[in-house]
């Protein structure tokens, strides 16, 4: 299947990304594929190592004629989201990605492709094992784990880089220079309750809400695609007197806009639950029918009765809480036309044995815009009974608009494509603000081929646009101003 692939041009950053694709390669399971990365920086004879939390960097001299040029950082994050639709039947830990080809598109066979950010990652690959492009001096830094907290960014220390100028590699649309990005930080919301016991005459049904788009909860927050999460919420809130939860869980990642979710209830009365199951059903799926297409929402009769359930005091203080936890754009940029400043994605909710886990993820370009709409969240779920925990806070990357690097992009791509490139701050959360703290002095840049639907399994990569950036990054190498 991947063969097909590998035919692409440009054939060897294709043939490096199939090869990538093949080595399992979770965030926080990143083992294999550091070792990937440190054989094929050995294999080529170039100074490879590891630093303390484990990124990668291999080092390649400047070809003849550019030793004068600034040294580059070429930045890509090895991890990618695993995600896969709830039919397809595939293992990450031990698969390989299975890729297709339609038409001006590489996908995945139901499962992420793993474009964000594999297909940075292969092209600073073909550059490295090229004795033909010529470049400055390169250090390749691969960082680990930035989907799910981006510690590799965050423990790379100040003084191992040499580079003066990064190019991150880790935008999603081919004709947009990133000059900055979204800081976050995750909130996680957990209160216990005590089970009761299940009446011998009630009846379980499985709630089941699924084959929603999903994508990245940063790039796709402000489409207003729908959140499992935030459905099954108003499914159980609708029908909250009829029914008692014995489990839930809805989501995955906090990145990652739920796609899924599934709640296991039990019902003394079939017929009234029923009803009201599918008045919400039918407003839900009239509400998003253009948007997620191919929503399914069921409720299944189960054969077997769960012994206890949540009483009725506690599950009330929490689908208000959840009904009350904002989800998608709270604040949209007063100084960049179009561009969300602060969001929130209610990403995972579980209910299991006694304990309720309500998992988000806040972004924001703005500290105090984003303390905002943390504060927002915690009021309500603090009312709802509910302990709050931050962590993995990190910045955002402020736009430098008098770049010097910027400044050689923006006049390439009008040169290479007749038409001024989209210089923009973006959503999502790139490595470079949290690079720049212990890199201060560093110019910072980001670009990238056109990807859609990324931490999602609708996740593709455009052919065309891949071509088109592998131009693009060929002039920028040659194009680096001297020291």
């Amino acid at each position: 299947m991947n063969e097909a692939i590998r035919n692409l041009e440009p054939k060897r950053l294709w043939n490096n990304f199939a090869d990538l694709n093949a080595v399992p390669r979770a965030s926080k399971k990143e083992e294999r594929v550091i070792e990937f990365m440190k054989n094929f920086g050995n294999k080529l004879g170039l100074e490879t190592f590891e630093d303390e939390v484990r990124n990668v960097i291999i080092r390649k001299p400047a070809t003849p004629g550019m030793e004068n040029r600034k040294g580059i950082v070429l930045q890509s994050h090895i991890d990618m989201v695993h995600q896969k639709n709830n039919d397809t039947d595939f293992d990450f830990d031990t698969q390989g990605i299975e890729m297709y080809v339609d038409g001006d598109w590489v996908r995945a066979n139901g499962t992420t492709l793993g474009a964000d950010n594999g297909l940075g990652v292969a092209t600073i690959m073909a550059i490295l094992e090229s004795d033909s492009i010529a470049h400055p001096a390169i250090d390749a830094l691969f960082t680990i784990d930035e989907e799910t907290g981006m510690t590799g960014a965050i423990g790379l220390k100040g003084g191992i880089l040499q580079g003066e100028i990064l190019l991150n590699l880790d935008t999603e649309e081919d004709d947009e220079i990133g000059v900055g990005c979204a800081g976050g930080v995750d909130v996680t919301a957990t209160k216990s309750y005590s089970p009761i016991e299940v009446s011998s005459n009630s009846v379980a049904y499985k709630i089941t809400v699924k084959g929603l788009r999903g994508g990245h909860s940063g790039m796709e927050i402000h489409l207003g695609l729908g959140n499992a999460n935030k459905m099954m919420n108003r499914i159980l809130t609708k029908t909250s007197n009829l029914m008692n939860i014995t489990s839930l869980l809805g989501g995955s990642l906090r990145n990652a806009i739920p796609r899924e979710s599934n709640a296991m209830v039990v019902v003394p009365n079939e017929n009234e639950f029923l009803s009201g199951f599918e008045k919400i059903k039918s407003e839900i799926i009239t509400e998003y029918n253009h948007l997620d297409k191919d929503i399914t929402i069921t409720a299944i009769k189960q054969d077997s009765l769960s012994e206890t359930m949540m009483n009725q005091e506690d599950q009330n203080l929490f689908l208000k809480a959840v009904h009350g936890t904002h989800n998608g754009v709270f604040r949209m940029s007063p100084a960049i036309e179009d561009l969300v400043e602060t969001s929130n994605n209610v990403a995972k909710i579980s209910v299991t044995e006694g304990t309720i886990t309500i998992e988000c993820l806040t972004r924001s370009s703005v500290d105090s815009s984003k303390d905002n709409m943390v504060n927002t969240l915690k009021a309500v779920f603090e009312l709802a009974g509910f302990s709050v925990n931050l962590a993995g806070d990190y910045p955002g990357w402020a736009p430098n608009m008098d770049s010097a690097i910027l400044k050689v992009l923006d006049g390439l791509y009008e040169k290479l494509n007749g038409e001024k490139a989209n210089v923009a701050a973006c959503h999502a959360g790139l490595e470079c603000g949290i690079l720049g703290t212990n890199y201060p002095g560093m110019d910072m840049i980001s670009f990238g081929p056109t990807i859609k639907g990324a931490h999602s399994p609708d996740e593709r990569a455009c052919i065309s646009s891949t071509q088109k950036f592998w131009k693009f990054v060929l002039e920028i190498l040659k194009e680096i101003p001297v020291k």
